[in-house]
């Protein structure tokens, strides 16, 4: 297992001193971070994810969807993959990092153990509602995605997973500070004067818990600083995309949001004026259908290439003219193709490269 990360540090920066005062802190975090390792997700999605795991034939992008339904299943599979024992172990970023490192049998067992709870019940352990933050948190995302787009933001999955992770310092904080987060914030509405009053009341904020937390479980750096500065103005390009969802996120729940901090918030994303306005319309509405990649792509570029233009409707003759290659030598790629896909003809071909969104992004190589 990953050696947890020291949290009396990042207590330290936040607070700037007081070494008494942090290991106070660091004493009610930890207890605080292994209760987290019994988070409920919804018995729906765990039950979803029994059904998808109990054959390895089923595509690693129907189970990383419905593991990104769910905040505690995502924080489970990316806690068990940033502690896994593999040969070909590394810091995980994205639940489609997770799921290249964990064999199916392994996320079955993982979700058969994890606790769950159903619609419309709450959690004696937990004051906030698990329904309200597993909510939040796909709201989050599905904001984060659909700003991704309009960006042309590129690393989708690790995005989608510090989206929906963003808030998991407050679960840390609900359960180390009772009264959190009604006695902690008070009369603060927004969420900038909410993370105010948690700095200003604890020495600490939500984001900088979940940063420490993030790394605890062994997560890349890349994530977890996402999740630690997307409160932070300077935070980077992705956290500023994680808190311009938020602020989105709260927007479509109809809660109290700064509109002067989400323009600014949408700038810092190079989104304008006209751009923000239309993504706030598109929100209610279903995603585009833009499938991301959650399996690595066996096909060469070139090959990717020409699927593309099979899918384009075109024969082999203008295919080869549009890259510069002979008809026998476009024939030659698709039987590597068909190979590598196990796929039967090129329509077959087509539709396993769209479904598992391998043709996204693709682009026409120059001959």
């Amino acid at each position: 297992m990953t050696s947890p990360a020291p949290i009396e540090p990042a207590i330290a920066r936040a607070r700037g001193g007081g070494h008494g005062h942090n290991e106070a802190h660091g004493r009610r975090l930890t207890a605080a971070f292994e209760a987290l390792e019994s988070y409920p997700a919804l018995l729906e999605a765990r039950d979803r994810l029994l059904r998808l795991t109990e054959s390895e034939r089923t595509p690693i992008a129907d189970v990383a969807v419905t593991i990104e339904s769910d905040v505690a299943l995502v924080a489970a599979v990316l806690r068990r993959a940033g502690g896994a024992a593999t040969p070909h172990a590394r810091p995980v970023e994205s639940v489609r990092d997770a799921l290249e490192l964990l064999a199916p049998d392994s996320v079955h067992a993982l979700a058969a153990r994890q606790r769950t709870f159903d619609f419309f019940e709450g959690s004696a352990a937990w004051e906030a509602a698990p329904e309200r933050v597993r909510l939040h948190g796909v709201a989050t995302q599905r904001a984060a995605e659909r700003v991704a787009i309009v960006t042309g933001y590129e690393h989708r999955d690790r995005l989608v997973a510090g989206a929906i992770l963003h808030d998991v310092g407050k679960l840390v904080l609900a359960h180390a500070y009772p009264g959190y987060p009604h006695e902690v914030q008070g009369t603060a509405r927004t969420p900038e004067e909410r993370v105010a009053a948690e700095r200003r009341e604890l020495g600490i904020d939500h984001a900088v818990v979940g940063g420490v937390l993030a790394r605890r479980w062994g997560l890349a750096d890349s994530l977890a600083s996402t999740i630690e500065r997307h409160h932070a103005d300077d935070g980077g390009d992705e956290a500023a995309l994680v808190r311009l969802a938020d602020l989105l996120a709260h927007y479509a729940h109809g809660d109290p949001i700064s509109p002067a901090e989400l323009v600014a918030c949408a700038r810092r994303v190079g989104l304008g004026a006209a751009a923000l306005r239309s993504v706030i319309f598109e929100l209610p509405n279903p995603l585009p259908p833009r499938p991301r990649a959650a399996e690595p792509c066996p096909l060469t570029p070139r090959e990717r290439e020409i699927l593309l233009g099979l899918a384009d409707g075109k024969v082999y003759k203008q295919i080869g003219a549009d890259l510069g290659l002979s008809p026998s030598t476009v024939r030659s790629h698709l039987h590597n193709v068909y190979g590598k896909l196990g796929a039967a003809d090129r329509a077959q071909a087509v539709l396993i490269s769209a479904r598992r969104g391998w043709l996204e992004g693709t682009r026409r190589l120059t001959p």
